[in-house]
């Protein structure tokens, strides 16, 4: 009996040794391929303490001396242009869109997964395929709208743009998020006398939020990377962060080290988001995933 019982469990170990294996290849590939997308980052964070001369050479070097000085042009310090207007305009435009995505999506979502209409998927093809139009096909019409209507160099033009942009997305996302919201609550809380308001506000919202925050964070990043629009459409007074990154962009050269702490401060509101609801987005993200 001993000698079968140790062979049966010789046979058990194998698989789940082989397992095992698996699992830490799959895992060290993870890591390498982690690894492999955070180096340039890594490396724009170490340029960006270095002076224009240590960045510039080739081969960079990893040991030149560290300084402030892409930070203190960046900020003004010393007569340069301040970056806080753009980076203003930047928050203002990204936060107002994506809270106006949010209240045009939440609606349509829950009438698209909830209380379905007829032929919901022919209206998510309709929104998905406004996506398939190229930016730049639509930029002209725009902008002669937009000079017509003396609406160019508006921060409140880039929030119209942008929530138009970001809305088929959302629209899209939260379908899927609030289709697993048990559709006995939503009736308990009908039966209860909530109108649709106070059921979106109070039920819905709160058990699908780990995918509005997706849909959120997604909306804000798009918002805030947006540069098309924003360079065409803007000069001084609605002027966006990525638009005063290219200002470093001269006929006099690359400012490498410059450019790269600037982008770093412009990408670190975007980091900030993502990290502080990583959480929720990996659960929003995740979310039907598994039945």
């Amino acid at each position: 009996m001993s000698a079968n019982a140790s062979a049966v469990r010789v046979r058990s170990d194998g698989p789940r040794r082989a397992r095992r294996g698996r699992g830490a290849g799959l895992g060290l590939a993870a890591w390498l391929i982690g690894l492999l997308f955070f180096l340039p980052i890594a490396w724009m964070a170490l340029t960006s303490f270095h002076s224009e001369s240590d960045a510039a050479t080739n081969p960079p070097s990893w040991a030149a001396s560290l300084t402030l000085d892409g930070y203190r042009e960046f900020f003004g310090v010393g007569g340069g242009a301040s970056p806080w207007p753009s980076l203003i305009n930047s928050t203002v435009a990204s936060l107002a869109s994506t809270l106006f995505v949010l209240l045009l999506a939440l609606p349509a979502a829950y009438a698209l997964s909830i209380r379905p209409v007829r032929k919901w998927t022919d209206v998510l093809f309709f929104f998905l395929s406004t996506k398939m139009l190229p930016v730049v096909a639509g930029l002209l019409p725009i902008y002669l709208f937009a000079k017509n209507t003396h609406f160019l160099d508006n921060i409140w033009l880039l929030v119209i743009l942008y929530t138009s942009m970001n809305l088929p997305i959302a629209v899209w996302m939260m379908q899927s998020f609030l289709a697993e919201v048990p559709v006995a609550i939503i009736e308990a809380a009908r039966v209860d006398g909530a109108r649709l308001p106070t059921v979106l506000a109070r039920v819905v919202a709160p058990i699908a939020l780990p995918g509005i925050a997706a849909t959120a964070l997604i909306c804000f990043i798009f918002s805030w990377n947006e540069l098309l629009f924003a360079r065409v459409l803007t000069g001084v007074v609605a002027e966006t962060a990525p638009v005063f990154l290219t200002g470093f962009i001269t006929s006099q050269g690359l400012f490498l080290a410059k450019v790269c702490a600037a982008s770093l401060v412009i990408s670190l509101p975007v980091l900030a988001a993502g990290f502080a609801a990583q959480d929720k987005l990996v659960q929003g993200l995740s979310l039907g995933a598994v039945k």
